[in-house]
This record gives structure tokens, sequence and C-alpha cells, in this order.
């Protein structure tokens, strides 16, 4: 690694250019994010070290999946091997860094194909990656290991509650949102029993199941982490107060929010959230980045809120900020994760 990195930056480039390992930035999909993932692909982009990669961004939506050699000019992929024809001659990717946020790149699909094809790519396999796309069953199953989850109820597609029942059983304020979708498209809190149906049916146009959550008052952080073969790495937490009701898409991505890195908690807080952060990783069998989300509850109880798999990653993302707090560089990051899988 050292060598390439050294030869890579030297006048020699012609010859060396040829050892770069090619990457495909995967963004797009099928759901509500796909413009939020275009903005991850962008940010990655810009990230990578161009001296040893040579990275284009893949934008896939159902089966239209292309390959931008650049800024306008684009090819379709091949399926079959998912390769791509430029100058009249075959090209293939070394490595895929997935950065959909939702189907197929946060639930397995796009994993398994890639298994298929050994492809090496940049986050957790299909087990993990089905598991913590959906948030009910992610956090239920934690909650075996001994973290501390909101009571809530799930509801599928096809299925109705009584209005009754939610404010007897979760009681109001709730959220209602989708168990499979991300970005807080479909995401209401609820106040009024009157409010109670809407919501589902908002949130069922995003994939089809609902969750109904209790409300948890508290200070809500955000926890950033990888492993490789060599070393674990977490990240200083983000404290998240948002200027809205809740921390809803125009807090996250139009700036009506305060991301504060590092989070204005104890030490010894802090580093009890970093330590269930890498226990949950090995437990569910992580790989790559991940960001879990918490809340603080009034009464010092740190309640896991969701496990994301392919956290944003434009400048102003979580994770950026949490590398440069730590004093790191994502330039570093990304090599670190593409370099362990060869």
């Amino acid at each position: 690694m050292k060598i390439l990195q050294y030869l890579c930056t030297t006048k020699q480039s012609k010859f060396f250019k040829l050892m770069k390992r090619k990457i495909a930035i995967v963004a797009g999909g099928d759901t509500s994010e796909h413009e939020v993932s275009l903005r991850s692909a962008a940010g990655i982009l810009s990230f990578i070290d161009k001296n040893l990669y040579d990275a284009k961004i893949v934008v896939m939506r159902g089966s239209d999946w292309q390959v931008y050699l650049d800024d306008t000019e684009k090819v379709p992929i091949d399926k079959n091997d998912f390769s791509y024809m430029a100058n009249g001659e075959r090209q293939d990717f070394d490595f895929a860094y997935i950065t959909i946020h939702g189907a197929p790149g946060e639930n397995g699909l796009l994993q398994g194909y890639f298994d298929m094809l050994h492809i090496p790519y940049s986050c957790c396999g299909v087990l993990a990656a089905a598991l913590t796309y959906n948030k009910f069953a992610c956090n239920h199953y934690l909650q075996n290991f001994g973290f501390n989850i909101a009571h809530s109820i799930l509801l599928r597609k096809g299925h109705q509650i009584k209005n009754k029942r939610v404010i007897d059983e979760i009681g109001l304020p709730c959220f209602i949102k989708s168990n499979v979708g991300g970005s807080s498209f479909g995401c209401t809190k609820v106040k009024t029993e009157e409010q109670i149906q809407p919501a589902i049916s908002l949130a069922m146009g995003e994939g089809g199941e609902v969750i109904i959550e209790a409300f948890m008052k508290g200070t809500e952080v955000t926890c950033g982490m990888y492993k490789t073969q060599q070393k674990s790495v977490i990240f200083p937490l983000t404290e998240v107060v948002s200027h809205n009701e809740y921390f809803d898409y125009k807090a996250k991505y139009n700036g009506e929010s305060d991301e504060i890195t590092p989070a204005r908690i104890s030490t010894e807080l802090t580093q009890q959230i970093q330590q269930a952060t890498s226990q949950l990783y090995d437990i569910i069998g992580c790989q790559g980045i991940i960001r879990t989300d918490y809340i603080i509850l009034e009464n010092g109880q740190v309640n896991l809120m969701e496990v994301n798999t392919t956290p944003g990653m434009t400048a102003t993302s979580f994770i950026p900020q949490q590398v440069r707090a730590a004093g790191m560089q994502m330039k570093d990051v990304l090599t670190d994760i593409i370099e362990d899988k060869f």
C-alpha cells in the first residue's frame, strides 16, 4: 500500500495510473432518498484520494444503471458483470462504494449482487444490511443484547389499527414513520387523535411498513465509527438540536438545526455510547462506516433510535463532521475502508 501510494505520487504517473484501483461510487436508488444519495456520492468523489483511485459515479434507478464518465457523458452498466464500455474497450470496477440510502443499496439486495460477482464493497453484507434496514426488527433484535428502545407497534400494508390502541399503548405525542424509509420522508410527529390515520397513510407510502413509536424527550446524539482488520476507529459524538418540532428533512438538509461536535455531554456518557456503538457493530456484523443514533432521556437512560449502515457523506453530513473533529481526513478514512477489502 505504501509503495503504491509513493509510486502514484511520482512523475512516473503514466505507467502507474494503470495501477489505480477503479472505484464505483454507487448512488441513486428507488426511494425518496434518491437525490440525497446523489449528494453523498458527490461528497465521496470529492473526498477520495485521486492519487490512488480512479473513481466514477454509478447512478441507479430501477433497471436503469448509468456510469458517469465525466460531468455530462454517461454510458450504461452491463448488469451481467457490472462493467461498461468506454473508448471501445470494456471497463471493470475493482470496488463498489455503496452510498444508496434506501433500496436497493441499503437493504442487502445490491450486496448480494456484488457478492455473486465477487466485487468487494464498502459496507456490511446481506444479512446485516437487511436487518438494519428494518428499523423495528433491528431495534428489537438489539434489545435482546441490553439496548434500550422506545415502545413501538409495527403496522404492515393492509393492516389497520384503531386510534384508541395507539393512544392507550403508545400515547401522544408519538412518531409515525416508515419502517424502511429514511431522511424523515413520511415521518409525522402526531399530537392529536385526528392526525393518526393520515400519518399512517403518509408513512405507508414510503415502503409499505409503518412504525408507531413512543415519543422520547431528551438529547439526541449520533456516533459514527468503522473497523478494519487492523484497527477500530470511533469518532466524537455529535449532538443534534433541531430548530423544528423534531429532526425532520429541513433540519437535516436545509440547515434548520445545530449540529454540535463533540456533543455537550460528560466524558463518561460519551464513552458509554461509544462502547455501545462498538458492541453493536460486532453484534450485527457491520463493515465499513456506520452511524448510530441515540437519545439520552431526561433520567439519564440512553435509548437506541436507529442504526445506519450507509450514512450521509456530503461535506456537512455527520460523518465528515466527526472525522474533522477527530483530527482525521476523509481521504484517509475512505482509503482505510477500500484497502481493508484487498
